[in-house]
């Protein structure tokens, strides 16, 4: 080789480094998980878009509350969207957040399936996608965490409850929530398991009430007046549809928690109500409150920490004999 193309070589392997490198090859990702000024990111200037499912239940509510209070108290900059239960405006929603350079996106996924297209442009963006409350189909790299309940383990645990007030046998009519979404599929799933333990109890109606009290009460009243004789027990997914339910049996002159056992999920203060009248019999723990693990997470994605890909949420069971006891420290 001449003294020419050496020099020529030892060009091209002094500029290789810099062309790999370079934030600005195309198809490369401007990430925003480190400010562009190389400072830290704090909450006064972290910018959140968050991407709610909109306001179906009573849990719901408390749920964005918890995130716009905590943002407001911490002095986060939240952009914050209402899907009124539609995905479609959820994606929106996505896409906006990506087009506004927000420094990470939330969403509460109303379904499991059909988000791979939007995370991935939020990947490609370089900002960090947090899950909350609800999961969705995803491979891992299309999310940075997900913060929320095991769904699997309180369609467990209700199952566990109705057990034991069934004495190991019943009939039980399951009000579901949004089909499709994860708390119903995984509750279910969860229910299910456990209830091969129970060979003397069995489900026998399936119907779903969209996690809305109204629904809930509208298809419990179908249910009592074409299959009234065939269950003496409910769990309903969610408390809002078990409260629904409850008028539809009183409706029926029916007394809840006595000829129809009821086992429900969220333990929001209504639920708790309920029980010291003695209408519910046992309600488990799913906590809205995740303001403040959201926005902590988020500022540490924002600042490239690690975190934990679940963090999940401490709850615990409720039954009749507690809740006059722990109605005052309900914050939902």
């Amino acid at each position: 080789m001449n003294i020419r193309a050496l020099r020529w070589c030892g060009m091209l392997l002094a500029v290789l480094p810099l062309l790999v490198s370079c934030d600005g090859a195309p198809g490369a990702p401007k990430s925003s998980a480190v400010p562009a000024d190389g400072q830290k990111k704090t909450y006064q200037n972290l910018v959140v878009g968050f991407a709610q499912i909109g306001a179906e239940s009573e849990w719901r509510t408390a749920n964005t509350r918890s995130i716009q209070e905590t943002a407001k108290r911490l002095g986060v900059e939240l952009k914050f969207a209402d899907a009124q239960q539609q995905q479609e405006n959820q994606i929106k929603a996505i896409r906006s957040f990506i087009a506004q350079r927000v420094d990470v996106i939330g969403v509460s996924p109303v379904v499991k399936t059909g988000w791979d297209t939007a995370f991935a442009e939020a990947k490609k963006a370089g900002i960090p996608l947090i899950m909350l409350d609800r999961g969705a189909d995803v491979p891992n790299d299309l999310f940075s965490a997900f913060i929320g309940s095991d769904f699997v383990q309180e369609g467990q645990r209700a199952c566990a409850e109705m057990a034991r007030l069934l004495n190991g046998q019943g009939n039980i009519v399951e009000l579901e929530g949004t089909v499709g979404s994860s708390p119903q599929i995984d509750r279910r799933t969860g229910f299910e398991q456990c209830l091969k333990d129970y060979p003397g109890i069995h489900v026998t109606i399936r119907q779903s009430g969209d996690f809305i009290r109204a629904r809930g009460k509208e298809v419990m009243k179908t249910l009592l007046r074409e299959h009234g004789q065939q269950f003496n027990a409910l769990f309903a997914q969610n408390d809002d549809m078990a409260l629904g339910a409850i008028e539809a049996i009183e409706e029926e002159g029916l007394k809840p928690g006595v000829d129809i056992k009821i086992v429900s999920i969220d333990a929001e203060r209504a639920a708790f109500e309920a029980m010291i009248a003695g209408k519910l019999n046992t309600t488990i723990e799913c906590s809205p409150l995740l303001g403040p693990q959201f926005f902590e997470t988020a500022l540490n994605l924002s600042n490239g920490k690690p975190v934990e890909k679940w963090v999940k949420s401490n709850e615990s069971i409720f039954r009749q004999d507690t809740a006059t006891l722990e109605l005052p420290k309900r914050q939902y």
